[in-house]
């Protein structure tokens, strides 16, 4: 059986209108063969809110939305959103409109209430909330600031009108005259600055010298510290004492008399003794010194010389 060029055409035509049908649809986030509940919520205001925007619990993505319309008294505006068929929450959880970021648009957030009992259902109406966005955040931390800005301005002119009624040209002159002293000042400053910089740039080396010295010194003194403690205080001051005793004793021996040296110190007789027996020896020394033969004798042949 041979298919005619019209009925080719035809099936042709079908398949892409329905490709196109169902194109559309999942472009805006919905599908004809989708089960899903489809849900709704009243808000005040959802500028940034798109269809196909995401709905979410807890950062998961869990529908799409569907439709943004009024609601019947034109009061509110109704979003109609689709979830997924399986999700068990409470209907009286709410729909909260979120930012999802600068550029990202708008977003809706389920706070799901997990209770026994008026498990959602396909038709039923959240409760909604709204919550401020970044910009709202900013706008309203921006609005006391620019008062207070608004504020200072003022008065700053006020301060700037007295400051001219002041400045008169006397005032002026002598303002100028201030400032270029106090520039002539840094300028000197600089130079100091600068002069310092040099004398110690040319003085660095003896500066590094110094500074070995002084950390050689302090090496040397460290040395003698560790060589100080070492030496036995203790028992130096007690060899000390123990002469000083001995000292003492030995004094005290002399002044009583005992011993050969107190006897001499302190008995007359014994000196005289032998101050006398010096004498005696000092004058045989001298005899023996003009008499020589008178106590040596010695003969070359062995003859004794008679003694007279």
């Amino acid at each position: 059986m041979k298919i005619s060029r019209e009925l080719k055409t035809g099936v042709l035509i079908l398949t892409c209108i329905t490709i196109f049908i169902f194109g559309f649809n999942y472009l805006k986030g919905t599908s004809l063969l989708d089960k899903s509940k489809i849900i709704s919520a009243l808000y005040a205001d959802v500028e940034g809110l798109v269809i196909g925007a995401n709905i979410t619990i807890n950062g998961m993505n869990v529908g799409k939305v569907k439709n943004i319309d009024f609601n019947e008294n034109y009061e509110k505006i109704m979003v109609t959103f689709s979830l997924r068929n399986d999700l068990t929450f409470s209907n009286q959880s709410k729909a909260q409109l979120y930012e999802a970021g600068l550029i990202g648009g708008k977003a809706i957030a389920i706070i799901p209430i997990y209770e026994n009992g008026n498990v959602i259902k396909n038709g039923d109406v959240l409760p909604s909330d709204i919550k401020p966005g970044l910009t709202e955040l900013v706008n309203q931390q921006i609005a006391p600031l620019q008062d207070k800005i608004e504020g200072l301005l003022t008065s700053a002119d006020s301060l700037l009108a007295g400051v001219s009624n002041v400045m008169n040209y006397k005032t002026q002159n002598n303002l100028k005259l201030a400032l270029q002293g106090l520039t002539e000042s840094v300028e000197n400053v600089a130079k100091l600055t600068k002069n310092m910089n040099q004398i110690v740039k040319q003085n660095e080396r003896n500066f590094k010298g110094t500074i070995d010295n002084l950390k050689s010194t302090s090496k040397n003194l460290n040395q003698l510290t560790d060589s100080l403690t070492q030496i036995p205080f203790n028992s130096t001051i007690n060899n000390i004492e123990q002469t000083s005793e001995d000292l003492k004793t030995i004094i005290s021996r002399l002044e009583l008399g005992s011993g050969t040296i107190g006897k001499l110190l302190n008995e007359d007789e014994l000196y005289n003794k032998l101050l006398g027996s010096s004498e005696g020896l000092e004058a045989l020394l001298n005899d023996l010194k003009d008499n020589p033969k008178k106590y040596v004798h010695f003969s070359i042949f062995g003859r004794k010389e008679k003694v007279n």
